[in-house]
C-alpha cells in the first residue's frame, strides 16, 4: 500500500509542478518555450529559478502535510504568493520593464530574477511550516 501512496503522491506532485510552470508561462507577454529554442539564457535563468522557487514550495507543501489534498491547498497558497513575486518586482523596478529584458536576453535580469525566485520560495516556504 506503501508503494502506491508513493506512486500517487508523485504523480500528484509532478502534475502541481508541471501546472505551476505553465501558469508562470502564460504572464510572460512571449512564449518561453520559443526563447528557450532560440537560446535566450536570460528567459532560461528566470526559468530555472521558477522552477526551483515551485519545486521548494511543493517540497515544503508535501513534507509537512500527510493529506495530498492538503499538500495541494498548500502549495496553492505558496504558489499564489510566488505569482505575486513577479509582479512586486515589476512594481518596484518601475525603471526596469523585467518582461523587455528577458525577452532581449539580458543575462543580468535574468539572474537576478531567478534569485529573486528561489529566495522568496524559501521564504514563502517557511509560511506553510
Amino acid at each position: 500500500m506503501i508503494v502506491v501512496d508513493v506512486a500517487v503522491s508523485f504523480i500528484v506532485i509532478v502534475i502541481l509542478q508541471l501546472l505551476g510552470m505553465f501558469f508562470f508561462n502564460l504572464m510572460t507577454p512571449f512564449d518561453d518555450m520559443e526563447q528557450l529554442r532560440k537560446g535566450n539564457a536570460a528567459v532560461a535563468l528566470a526559468m530555472g529559478g521558477q522552477f526551483l522557487a515551485t519545486a521548494i514550495i511543493l517540497g515544503t507543501s508535501a513534507y509537512s502535510n500527510s493529506s495530498i489534498w492538503f499538500v495541494a491547498l498548500w502549495f496553492a497558497v505558496g504558489y499564489v504568493c510566488l505569482f505575486l513575486t513577479y509582479w512586486i518586482f515589476e512594481w518596484v523596478t518601475p525603471k526596469l520593464n523585467v518582461s523587455e529584458h528577458l525577452l532581449k536576453g539580458n543575462v543580468a535580469v535574468g539572474a537576478l530574477l531567478a534569485c529573486v525566485y528561489v529566495g522568496m520560495g524559501f521564504t514563502i516556504s517557511s509560511l506553510i511550516v
